[in-house]
């Protein structure tokens, strides 16, 4: 483990929670809300407050439409969310690999 700094990790993709989101978006071009609600296995509440930290940090963007007159809420990842999450990945390959 000699070339690997722990300080490098992303603290902000390193939660379960936040790591399950980020990797769900990187597999789909955009996927909403109640999709991730059931996959994760999350309430409401959890989900919402961890879907505001990754688009406050500009990792996620948000889109609020209406499906058959009922509020949909979607997620894409930006490039700055994959960018992210790539290095994480290698950081963590880092430590796969020592």
């Amino acid at each position: 483990m000699s070339d690997f700094d722990y300080h490098k990790l992303d603290n902000l993709i390193h939660s379960k929670v936040r790591l399950g989101i980020i990797a769900a978006l990187v597999a789909a071009e955009s996927v909403d809300f109640s999709f991730l609600k059931e996959k994760l296995d999350l309430t409401d509440g959890n989900l919402s407050v961890n879907m505001k930290k990754l688009e406050e940090a500009g990792y996620i963007k948000t889109k609020k439409t209406f499906i058959k007159h009922k509020p949909n809420t979607s997620y894409r990842i930006t490039a700055k969310g994959k960018k992210a999450f790539d290095r994480y990945l290698e950081n963590l390959k880092k430590i796969l690999d020592d």
